[in-house]
């Protein structure tokens, strides 16, 4: 039987173990100068006019929401078919999540159901590039822009993903990114928020270090002790030692994401005319950067079955998303309807999440889309 496969995994060389090793033995191993660093190559990168690095990409949604100073009690609209951290970022700030459906194809979240949950208390959205395809940008922009609300982007599966030949990093007031081990570059724990607006970069740097107003580099500049704290920030930074380690992985980024384009070409030539499978689907106008590669299993299929069955075979699968409405915490603070998300209820009971990553091999791949043959056979036979 093959060894473990993973859904994801970190691909860490001698080269970034050298770059955390050469910060180790400076004198700076937080707050220091790989910092800055780091920040200046994610917008470099990206085309951001700024960055600001913090220690996790929920972390970089708290921050952007409460940057925005939106009065307690007002609406964020989001898709439920993400990780816990896009909506709580929104109750962090006492803001109310509104959950619109999805489109099944991209899995990403659907622009008319946005218009439809729109409200006099709408003050933002924030949409999630899922897997790592973009969403519908343009039309998103156009329905912000008519109700003149904030614009959030959720790229933390996407860094590297392109929207109509331009990078993913500028289209939204603030995009975030994730540097999990799992995601396409890491940090360890780590994440970032680009945005193009000096005022709100000034603020985004206020509220990683404690609400903050001079960090001790401008302290030391001008022989001053004295700082203020202006805003109710928290401790959110990231470390030098991290820093160093994202600066070497984003060298890799594109072979990173090549090498996972070029994967998942070949899961889909061996999946695509099975009928059992519906193999994800990917938009003309975008680059995707393939974070998760998702299927969805044909309906008389038991997607539980196939996760066990799976697991028996040392295969790692997934399931990217369970939806956020079905989380007890949000049972019990909110009265949302499953029936009003009938696509992301389908989704969520036919989707599987492969294995995905950098260090996966076609010989791994063939091993996976065997066992995904030999499951339907035994269902066929059954």
């Amino acid at each position: 039987m093959e060894d473990y496969i993973p859904y994801g995994l970190h691909s860490i060389d001698e080269r970034d173990i050298a770059e955390v090793l050469n910060v180790l033995r400076s004198k700076w191993i937080t707050t220091g100068p790989k910092v800055q660093e780091f920040e200046k190559a994610i917008s470099k990168y990206t085309g951001a006019k700024y960055t600001t690095v913090v220690n996790s990409g929920t972390s970089a949604l708290d921050i952007a929401v409460k940057v925005f100073d939106i009065k307690t009690g007002s609406e964020v609209i989001t898709t439920p078919f993400t990780f816990m951290a896009t909506s709580n970022a929104i109750l962090y700030n006492n803001l109310v999540p509104i959950f619109a459906d999805i489109i099944k194809e991209t899995r990403n979240i659907d622009p008319d159901a946005i218009r439809s949950r729109i409200t006099k208390k709408t003050k933002a959205i924030i949409y999630v590039d899922y897997a790592g395809q973009p969403c519908d940008i343009k039309e998103i922009q156009e329905i912000a822009d008519d109700h003149d609300l904030y614009l959030i982007e959720d790229a933390c599966h996407a860094i590297g993903s392109e929207y109509e030949g331009k990078k993913i990093g500028t289209f939204a007031d603030f995009t975030i990114f994730s540097f999990h081990p799992v995601k396409h570059i890491t940090t360890g724990e780590g994440g970032a928020v680009t945005t193009n607006d000096p005022i709100f970069d000034e603020k985004l740097k206020i509220l990683r270090n404690h609400g903050i107003d001079k960090d001790l580099h401008k302290r030391q500049s001008k022989a001053d002790y004295a700082y203020d704290m202006k805003l109710l920030g928290r401790n959110y930074r990231l470390t030098d030692i991290q820093c160093a380690l994202g600066i070497s992985q984003l060298k890799k980024l594109d072979y990173f994401i090549d090498k996972r384009n070029m994967l998942t070409k070949s899961y889909s030539k061996i999946l695509d005319n099975n009928d059992f499978i519906e193999t994800p689907t990917v938009r003309p106008d975008i680059k995707h950067a393939w974070h998760l590669y998702t299927i969805l299993l044909d309906e008389r299929l038991n997607r539980d079955e196939f996760f066990q069955f799976m697991k028996n075979n040392n295969i790692g699968v997934n399931v990217h998303y369970i939806p956020i409405y079905h989380f007890s915490y949000y049972k019990t603070r909110f009265n949302f309807k499953i029936d009003d998300f009938p696509v992301t209820e389908e989704v969520f009971k036919r989707i599987i999440t492969l294995p995905l990553h950098v260090g996966l091999n076609q010989t791994q791949i063939h091993y996976i889309c065997n066992k995904i043959e030999e499951f339907l056979l035994n269902v066929v036979k059954k």
